[in-house]
């Protein structure tokens, strides 16, 4: 349950009241009224709407400017018809009609529209209460003035208290949401600890030990043991771009192989080095799941394309396609090279993939990068 959900209970709550109100009103000044028939449907319109507008605003998508619009329409139309209900002696008497119940469009208008559209509220009330004692040929009163004025404080207060609430309840969602990482995090660490990490501590000491390329491939899981302790204990600092540039085509050229076509632009295709890193970064995934799932002489193109506004690359292979549903059926099955490798990556970068395939007609990755 929202935090704004008591305060729209509330409103509903001050409608009601203010509609007994106006009922005792009606029945106490009953000889004031020259149409007591209009007086009492205007009563029943008023019921109906406060029924009405409750379970609407109880909606969070019903909270608009249409409902709003309705609402207000509503409420100045029973405020109006008071001139047709009732004599001049009526407003020495009482207020129009539905004086109070107009609050709770104003107190509605606060909590959806903010402090100004309230204020703008209360001040067409005073105008239109002005214009309907004008017509009626009633004289303006203290508690005409002071009416308009506990409205103005009213839409001020409700406006700014909504703000607040809106404000600490995203604050209470991403408090929630870090929660739940943390301790998605910690469930993680206690199923990682006791196999990848040994597994990794394992090949480290073994390889130092062995010697020759051995040591070259303990020395690799050494320091994947040390980031994934990093990752899963939440000490990893945040990767952000660095103020530097790379060439984006220069990174690319390591993928060339008798299997493997770069092409690009004459033009050096600059970005941020993070982002040019970790785009190139997601070509090789895509290559590897090409070396990994495809017959070996798979041959595979990569395209570069500088666009201004973006970068695109194409990964394009002859292999026999990804069969329907098959990428889903990884990611249930914890295989996320392309989901998080590529997929992933480009989205953190802010961009996009696409992925078009089918059955021996090969498999194409189209990454768009949008520049900063």
């Amino acid at each position: 349950m929202g935090f704004d959900v008591p305060l729209w209970r509330t409103f509903a709550l001050y409608r009601a009241a203010a509609l007994v109100h106006a009922l005792v009103l009606i029945v106490q000044h009953h000889e004031h009224l020259i149409r007591p028939w209009l007086a009492w449907g205007v009563l029943a319109v008023m019921a109906l709407w406060t029924v009405v507008s409750a379970r609407a605003y109880s909606h969070p998508h019903l909270r608009d400017a249409r409902m709003l619009t309705a609402d207000l329409a509503v409420a100045f139309a029973c405020l109006f018809a008071t001139g047709l209900a009732a004599g001049p002696h009526y407003l020495t008497q009482a207020a129009p009609l539905s004086a109070y119940w107009f609050a709770g469009a104003v107190l509605a208008v606060g909590a959806i529209g903010g402090v100004r559209a309230a204020v703008l509220v209360a001040i067409l009330y005073g105008a239109g209460d002005l214009a309907l004692r004008e017509f009626m040929g009633a004289t303006v009163t203290g508690a005409t003035l002071r009416g308009v004025v506990l409205l103005l404080l009213a839409g001020t207060a409700v406006g700014y208290m909504a703000r607040v609430a809106h404000r600490a309840e995203e604050r209470f969602a991403r408090a929630v949401e870090l929660e739940a990482r943390t301790r998605e995090r910690e469930q993680i660490a206690r199923s990682v600890h006791d196999s990848v990490l040994q597994v990794l501590s394992l090949v480290h000491r073994r390889g130092e030990e062995a010697g020759g390329e051995a040591a070259e491939l303990g020395r690799m899981a050494g320091e994947q043991e040390v980031r994934l302790r990093s990752l899963i204990s939440g000490t990893e600092a945040p990767v952000q771009d660095t103020p530097g540039t790379a060439d984006l085509r220069d990174l690319l050229r390591s993928e060339e192989s008798p299997l493997v076509s770069v092409s690009g632009p004459a033009e050096p295709v600059d970005l941020p080095d993070h982002s040019a890193r970790e785009l190139a970064a997601a070509v090789h995934a895509a290559l590897e799941n090409v070396a990994r799932h495809c017959p070996e002489s798979t041959r595979a193109w990569v395209l570069v394309e500088d666009e201004g506004t973006g970068v695109t690359v194409s990964v394009r292979d002859e292999g026999p396609g990804i069969p329907e549903g098959r990428l889903e059926e990884a990611r249930n099955e914890g295989r996320l090279g392309m989901a998080q490798s590529v997929l992933g990556r480009v989205r953190d970068l802010g961009g996009s993939v696409d992925v078009v395939t089918g059955p021996e007609e090969g498999t194409e990755v189209e990454i768009h990068l949008p520049r900063p």
